[in-house]
């Protein structure tokens, strides 16, 4: 990247203050940018850092003060969202591999768009259909009549399994697994688990993005659908017969059990448990560690084990801190009431 300042704030809409012909060559953390490097601060807690960066240039906030005269500005409202549009701009990794890899096994049947990249080692089977500009890593499996529209990005090691949907422009992380078979058993007189048949599939709608290690269950009977504009995060567990509503966010190491509905633009936080077949509201927000054991029908924050309001837990926490405190009072409370009774016991 070599990028004058005046360029990338022309980019994005933002104000230099210092010198727009000044030529920044990468962007970097402000404690650990060097002299030619572009780095950005939006959090408070990292204004320390502006005194000691070694930065050319600093994407900042018009509120924050710029204390040294020896560095340049770009004033920008959102400096995070500033520096993400420059490196999707300048600094986007592009995928090396071209066309398709003498190593990978294209069934004659496929149909393959146009400009399709496939990797090394990577399997599309029978009955497959891949869009345009879509590109499939090294040692990526396609199972039977895998669907997958244009503009996707399966990266190395990914499994998707037979007759599963991918729409335009999803991207899934290495080693996750798509349309696995669901956790589905019927116990038998003798006590036995006996497999319950899983001939569903999973269907991911368009902007989808899955992270690494995610599995993602095929339904019983139907499909498991993700909702357009989902973004999953690594490690996550999603059972058969789940919906995830469109633009929500699951984040790593929750866990949705078979049959549950998610609304629009929930946000699951690190550790959610959540229990098969209920329904979560739209724009419902769970917080870390987290276990939803029944349906919750109105959008807001939430948090605990059975999880309730984000305020009311708040204020038994608090509650709770308190207790040693509130069983000393007690104590004291008991002492003179004690003592009162026994004053009214000797005068009558």
């Amino acid at each position: 990247m070599k990028l004058k300042l005046k360029e990338a704030a022309d980019l994005v809409g933002g104000v230099v203050i210092g010198n727009p012909d000044l030529t920044v060559l990468n962007v970097a953390k402000i404690d650990e940018a060097t002299q030619n490097d572009l780095t950005f601060l939006y959090l408070p807690a990292y204004e320390k850092f502006l005194e000691t960066t070694k930065a050319a240039a600093v994407i900042i906030k018009p509120e924050f003060k710029k204390s040294r005269n020896d560095i340049s500005y770009i004033e920008v409202k959102n400096p995070n969202a500033a520096l993400q549009k420059i490196i999707l701009t300048y600094l986007k990794p592009e995928i090396q591999t071209k066309g398709i890899d003498a190593s990978a096994h294209v069934a004659p049947d496929a149909s393959l768009g146009k400009n399709v990249v496939i990797g090394k080692n990577v399997v599309v089977s029978s009955g497959c259909i891949i869009g345009d500009n879509s590109i499939i890593l090294h040692n990526a499996v396609l199972m039977e009549n895998v669907k997958a529209g244009s503009g996707c990005l399966i990266y190395p090691n990914v499994s998707v399994r037979e007759n599963c949907e991918l729409g335009n422009n999803v991207i899934i992380h290495s080693n996750s697994v798509i349309g696995s078979d669901g956790f589905g058993y019927i116990q038998n007189e003798n006590g036995e688990y006996i497999k319950e048949p899983q001939i569903g599939n999973v269907i991911l709608e368009d902007d989808v993005e899955i992270g690494s290690n995610v599995s993602i269950d095929r339904a019983t009977i139907g499909s498991t659908t993700i909702k357009k504009g989902v973004k999953i995060d690594n490690l996550v567990q999603i059972a058969h017969n789940v919906v995830v509503g469109d633009n929500s966010l699951i984040i790593s190491q929750s866990g949705i059990a078979g049959s549950t509905k998610i609304g629009k633009n929930c946000i699951l936080a690190g550790q959610v448990g959540v229990v098969g077949h209920i329904e979560l509201a739209d724009g419902v927000i769970v917080t870390a560690q987290s276990g939803v054991s029944k349906s919750i029908d109105k959008a807001g924050q939430y948090r605990g084990s059975p999880v309730d309001l984000l305020t009311k837990t708040l204020r038994l926490e608090a509650h709770i801190k308190n207790l040693p405190q509130y069983a000393e009072k007690i104590k004291k409370l008991e002492e003179k009431i004690a003592s009162l009774e026994q004053k009214i016991s000797e005068k009558g």
